[in-house]
């Protein structure tokens, strides 16, 4: 069986192009509140959910990775050319991180956004492969016959050349959860995964230097050792310094001048908007933020909160966290219920006009005719476009995607936005009567953003 899926996996792979048939032509239905996306045939029918992992880069492509769970497949990394619609295989990052025949847990997923920095594309991988113990995910046991996860790596992708290149590699069975990049002093940081150590990488000198776990045993711990590890990392462009947040609330501050992680004093995240957490339980974020992004005018982080799904500001000057808005959909806030996913989100980011929010969230379905949305668990969702306009302090949802087929798109972490405003995400959708993730568009054209 896993020898015909691999077949029909790389087949079409092997070929490096795609021209895919398009789910349809999206048209916004303002009565019903919809947004309809197309979505694109890949040919890799082994992926599975996906986070982050896209860029609308300046070549006017969109690059993107699809995961997966196979302990004999690496995740694959892909451009989709929206002048002519066609999908192009760049290459397995297992092979593309030297790792080809070595017959140990590949590298299946990539959970960062791509950077872009004097034509290249700089990101790093993570396992796909997971052993479940106690409900928790941990570092894959290699079946009999199978070398152990090796460790995730700083990868560069030339975007004139098609290359790859290896930076630097995490500590063995550490894969590489969030990164950010320094362009200014050219430097990658990193946060790995279960243990949570923070990595810092001078792209000049190759000097690598891994500054230890930064929130007790991070995701391999148990019981009170155990924490939920940070998503996002932040950088402050101004000084270099690199800001993440911890499930208890605090916010850690790596010094650029002092080559150290500090705790910032004076402000945290343990705010009752965010609500109540056993931290050793897991299954959400806790008090962490789940995705950032730095706001220029304001000299500030912009971030959000997961499981609330408040939008805060930090500004670390001060410091000081102020709270801006609850940004989940308009059904969540009537239904006046957590969503379904206590993470939170990640299609979460600032667009390309630098002053609108886009956030890709989900919304209970509305049963008007029970007068109200089912628990938390037990209902149905869907997925929903949410902007909020910084300047103007405008909230906005956009309504409902759905798929034209009426299939409505789930587990989307993900979002990429083209200079034009149209949107890009990676979305779970059955596909031949087979459940797969795959790149999914709304055009600009569809969202009308009210000024």
């Amino acid at each position: 069986m896993r020898l015909h899926l691999l077949i029909l996996a790389f087949g079409c792979v092997a070929l490096g192009v795609f021209q895919p048939a398009l789910a349809g032509t999206p048209h916004p239905s303002p009565a019903s509140g919809r947004l309809v996306a197309e979505s694109f045939d890949s040919g890799f029918p082994l992926s599975h959910a996906t986070f982050n992992g896209m860029l609308a880069a300046s070549d006017g492509k969109v690059y993107y990775v699809l995961c997966t769970g196979s302990v004999d497949t690496g995740a694959q990394m892909y451009s989709f050319d929206p002048a002519t619609n066609v999908v192009r295989h760049l290459g397995d990052l297992t092979e593309a991180s030297g790792e080809k025949g070595l017959k140990a847990i590949p590298q299946g997923k990539v959970h960062v956004n791509f950077l872009e920095w004097q034509g290249k594309l700089y990101f790093a991988t993570h396992l796909g492969y997971y052993t479940l113990q106690n409900g928790r995910e941990r570092v894959g046991v290699p079946p009999p016959g199978y070398k152990p996860y090796p460790g995730g790596h700083f990868l560069a992708y030339d975007l004139v050349a098609g290359t790859f290149e290896k930076l630097a590699s995490a500590p063995p069975g550490q894969g590489i959860l969030a990164t950010t990049m320094d362009t200014q002093r050219g430097r990658l940081y990193g946060l790995t995964w279960p243990a949570g150590h923070f990595l810092r990488f001078d792209l000049a000198t190759k000097d690598m230097k891994d500054l230890g776990p930064v929130s007790r045993e991070g995701e391999s711990g148990d019981g009170p050792t155990y924490r939920v590890l940070c998503r996002s990392l932040a950088l402050d462009p101004e000084d270099g310094s690199v800001y993440l947040s911890t499930a208890d609330g605090d916010i850690l501050r790596y010094r650029y001048d002092r080559d150290a992680i500090e705790t910032v004093r004076g402000e945290n995240l343990r705010k009752d908007y965010f609500g109540t957490y056993d931290l050793t339980a897991g299954g959400g974020m806790g008090y962490a933020w789940r995705q950032t992004f730095w706001y220029a005018p304001d000299r500030a982080i912009y971030g959000l909160h997961g499981n609330s799904g408040y939008l805060f500001r930090f500004d670390p000057r001060v410091p000081r966290v102020e709270m801006i808005e609850r940004i989940t959909s308009a059904p969540s806030k009537r239904s006046g219920m957590y969503d379904q996913f206590p993470y939170g989100y990640l299609g979460f980011a600032l667009a390309p006009d630098g002053r609108t929010v886009y956030y890709l969230t989900t919304g209970p379905v509305e049963d008007v005719a029970a007068g109200g949305v089912s628990s938390r668990r037990a209902r149905q969702e869907d997925l929903r476009l949410v902007t909020y306009d910084i300047p103007a302090a405008k909230y906005e949802d956009h309504g409902a995607i759905f798929l034209p087929d009426g299939q409505r798109p789930t587990l989307v972490h993900s979002i990429a936005l083209s200079k034009e405003g149209t949107i890009y995400a990676l979305a779970s959708f059955s596909r031949n009567g087979r459940q797969l993730t795959d790149l999914i568009r709304i055009r600009s054209n569809t969202v009308n953003l009210e000024r």
